[in-house]
């Protein structure tokens, strides 16, 4: 693994997303766009990763830990985010520049970019790939030897000739350059032109009518390269993101019965012989271990351990933490509460807020009333080990159960329960007859 630094243009104002969110910013699989190339240059062991933005967007809380920034003051196209990035990258090493809205690419990729690049001895190298439609791109023309000559474009008639318009090969807009080659040709690249702007691609111009090598390398698989200007796009590359992420997790010994019904976040991770049901969204930072079943649930940033079952229809929240053995059964939501190793909620329940030891079974209809309205707080419910709550019982915080405890069907329980006790907490029932004889 060869050491670069890498950087990620994210300045561009990407009006065709028409949204008040930055494009960048936008998520694919739970993780912002942004995100996805820095991530990839992290992995392919990037010694600095920097990220150049526009004057008035703050990308920090969307960046991963240990990504510089850098700000493009003026929209100066992206010869001007490069030159705006160039004092935080690493002299001596290459420099490799990617797009924040071309997020597929991929670690390896990277590494073989930059190995290209060295092994060519170049200036600066040029990712392609082949596409059996090039309709609309420019179509890089390479000399005898293999190295780029010139990027012929073909938005106009006339701007390309026959032969030219053959070549399936085309720029991908991701480079690798010399560091040295790059600080010197950059700054002197010029703004003649309609928009004003600094061009990447003049530095190859420059660099190659010095007579430095400019070569090419061809990225396989085209999909790494797609970029995102509006939602269709956006939508078309999450579709590929998604179903990379299920057949890593399916490589990894885990059984996804339907993929094309079942979604999970690129910040997940699922232990060896856990099976995920159709009908599945597990979102954040959820965590779930060996030999769990999920089914047709939605889970975000829970912590699941091994040989757990939730489903179906159940909604695990943030902070909800199921151990060893737990079940969460069907229609029960679990918020912020710990459900002990063994415990068990059946069904039809909200748990919010608790303390679940384990062994316990709480009956359907098992509520903690964790709000009061008075204080406009939350308070925690805290049950013991081998509790058992019977059907339709309200425990209403703060109460503890002691271990053992009982409730009665129908208990709106709002005072301690003792261990091994039972509490019955409801009307006594009284009986009017005939009262459906009443005019």
């Amino acid at each position: 693994m060869s050491s670069f630094s890498a950087v990620v243009m994210a300045a561009g104002q990407g009006t065709r997303m028409k949204s008040a969110t930055p494009k960048v910013l936008h998520e694919i699989c739970g993780r912002p766009m942004v995100a996805w190339p820095v991530i990839a240059a992290q992995e392919a062991g990037a010694e600095r990763v920097v990220v150049v933005a526009g004057p008035n967007v703050d990308l920090g809380p969307a960046l991963p830990d240990g990504t510089r920034t850098a700000t493009q003051p003026t929209p100066d196209g992206t010869g001007g985010a490069v030159l705006a990035a160039l004092p935080e990258t690493q002299p001596g090493i290459p420099v490799v520049v990617l797009s924040g809205d071309v997020p597929l690419i991929s670690a390896a990729a990277i590494e073989e970019l930059v190995a290209a690049h060295l092994h060519a001895n170049a200036a600066a190298t040029m990712a392609t790939t082949l596409l059996d439609d090039p309709t609309g791109y420019g179509r890089v023309v390479r000399d005898a030897v293999g190295h780029v000559e010139r990027v012929v474009e073909t938005k106009a008639p006339g701007d390309a000739t026959a032969a030219q318009l053959q070549i399936r090969e085309i720029n991908t807009g991701i480079y690798c350059f010399d560091h040295a080659a790059l600080a010197d040709a950059l700054p002197r690249v010029g703004t003649e032109n309609v928009q004003g702007e600094r061009y990447l691609p003049d530095v190859l111009t420059l660099l190659r009518d010095q007579g430095l090598i400019i070569a090419a390398h061809v990225v396989e698989d085209p999909a790494l390269t797609f970029g995102i200007n509006d939602r269709v796009q956006l939508s078309d590359v999450t579709v590929i993101a998604q179903r990379r992420i299920l057949e890593h997790h399916m490589r990894n010994g885990v059984t996804i019965i339907d993929p094309a019904a079942t979604y999970v976040d690129a910040g997940v991770t699922i232990g060896q012989d856990t099976t995920i049901e159709p009908g599945t969204t597990i979102k954040g930072a959820t965590t779930i271990g060996a030999n769990t079943t999920i089914r047709s649930s939605y889970i975000v940033d829970a912590t699941i351990a091994d040989g757990v079952s939730v489903g179906p229809f159940a909604y695990l929240r943030p902070g909800a933490h199921l151990a060893d053995g737990a079940k969460a059964g069907t229609f029960v939501e679990i918020k912020n509460s710990t459900i002990g190793a063994g415990s068990k909620v059946p069904h039809l329940s909200y748990i919010g807020d608790a303390d679940v030891g384990p062994g316990t079974n709480l009956g359907a209809s098992t509520i903690t009333a964790n709000y009061n309205n008075k204080t406009k707080a939350k308070n925690r419910t805290t049950i013991g080990a081998n509790v058992k709550t019977s059907v339709d019982t309200t425990l209403v915080s703060p109460v503890s159960l002691g271990d053992g405890a009982y409730t009665a069907a129908g208990s709106v329980v709002t005072q301690d329960v003792p261990a091994r006790a039972l509490a019955i907490a409801r009307a006594r029932q009284h009986n009017i007859e005939g009262y459906a004889d009443r005019e």
